[in-house]
């Protein structure tokens, strides 16, 4: 469930029309529903309330917007965080130390230190090279880093090729059958709490078996390690549940996460972590964008709007869907296909698609845009980078400016010889 929905023929979010934004904001701009946000967060939380100890991080790379996180750390939740930009935002949110997770492949040894001298609650470690480092760093500073060792469970999430990460082949993690060994060479060293283990084998996952059978591998580590004598407090279940892209998409409910979560881990005795990120903020928000000329085609009309894969980039990299919707449909329908102005061919959002009738200066929306939206935009073409609009009710703010082209280049700098 989502809160954005037609009323009086214009498509809204919560209270406020997009129209509204539209004049007022300009196009393309992407716009979020706090009440979505704070909804898929307690639903999602509702999900393990019945388990003994878990902590919820919110995955910051699908959604970084610093309001957005605001929302979500007064919701509970701490933060999982792949580099130190993403630490400083978490921060920067008000999210406690002790609810940031590190994870990520290549933390460089700046971004460790940054993390213990901020003293964050937990680092995942992806080898044991850097469990070296870390343990070094921590030892000279006169503290022990907290961390967990993430295995690669070799197990296929069935999702797409480039959100996998946890088949032997993918770079993260560790293979679950070096683990035993690894974990207690670390465990030796001074300056490293090891408290347990960590597993996350993609995005976007649309069946609960994959996840079933890591956990259960999972569950078979944590003995193993602790018939060898180490103390195992803590197991980070990782995220990646799905969201609905396409209307009638049936994917689990965190709910059916939660009920399978407490029949595999029954008597691990630990505490669970998960770190939700596009279930939480995927359905929150829209792209929305402007018709600027709908032209002939070999086949079908081409609507080119004002948006691009610069702005949205996941339909060039996974081939991904987001539905299209007028914000003032009439109800005609036409089959169009849908691109943005980049001089690319793989800015194209949709082919032979059935969407509204929509003409020069109309507006819509692509929808389940509030994950790896903005997040991914970059100024490609010398375009702008595209705001950020939240909305609370029957209020907005522009919570992330839309960044000039004049703007961007004036960071630049051309060398005194070239002058």
């Amino acid at each position: 469930m989502d809160h954005f929905h037609h009323r009086d023929g214009v498509l809204h979010c919560e209270d406020v029309p997009l129209t509204r934004i539209a004049d007022e904001v300009g196009t393309p701009v992407y716009v979020y529903s706090a009440a979505t946000f704070r909804r898929h967060a307690r639903v999602f939380a509702q999900a393990f309330a019945a388990l003994p100890d878990v902590h919820l991080a919110y995955a910051i790379k699908a959604n970084p917007n610093l309001a957005v996180l605001r929302l979500l750390a007064a919701e509970g939740y701490g933060a999982d965080v792949v580099s130190g930009g993403e630490m400083a935002r978490a921060l920067a949110a008000g999210v406690p130390r002790a609810g940031i997770v590190f994870s990520g492949v290549g933390k460089t040894r700046a971004e460790l230190a940054r993390g213990l001298d901020e003293g964050i609650g937990q680092f995942n470690l992806e080898g044991e090279e850097e469990g070296e480092v870390l343990a070094d760093l921590a030892h000279a500073r006169g503290t022990v880093a907290p961390a967990v060792l993430r295995v690669n469970p070799d197990v296929d999430a069935g999702t797409h090729a480039k959100i996998s990460t946890g088949r032997a082949g993918n770079k993260f993690g560790i293979p679950i059958d070096q683990a035993p060994g690894m974990f207690a060479r670390l465990s030796c060293r001074p300056g490293l709490a090891l408290h347990g283990v960590a597993v996350h084998i993609g995005s976007q996952l649309a069946d609960l078996a994959p996840l079933e059978a890591a956990y259960a591998r999972v569950g078979e580590l944590v003995a193993e390690l602790r018939r060898a004598g180490h103390p195992v407090t803590r197991v980070d279940l990782g995220g990646g549940l799905g969201v609905p892209y396409r209307p009638g998409d049936t994917l689990p409910e965190p709910a059916d996460l939660g009920a399978m979560v407490a029949c595999v881990t029954e008597g691990w005795g630990v505490q669970l972590q998960f770190e939700p990120g596009r279930v939480i903020a995927g359905n929150a928000g829209v792209l929305l964008t402007r018709v600027i000329w709908v032209k002939p085609g070999a086949q079908n009309p081409y609507v080119i709007v004002d948006a691009a894969m610069n702005d949205l980039a996941r339909p060039a990299l996974y081939d991904a869907y987001h539905e299209f919707v007028a914000v003032e449909p009439t109800g005609d329908r036409m089959t169009a296909n849908i691109a943005g102005p980049v001089c690319e061919t793989g800015d194209t959002f949709a082919v032979d698609r059935e969407i509204d009738r929509v003409a020069s200066g109309d507006l819509a929306v692509f929808r389940t845009a509030g994950a790896y939206g903005a997040t991914m935009a970059s100024t490609y073409n010398s375009r702008a980078l595209v705001p950020e609009v939240l909305v609370d009710g029957d209020r907005y703010a522009v919570v992330a400016d839309r960044i000039s082209p004049e703007t961007i280049l004036a960071a630049e700098r051309v060398p005194e010889w070239l002058a």
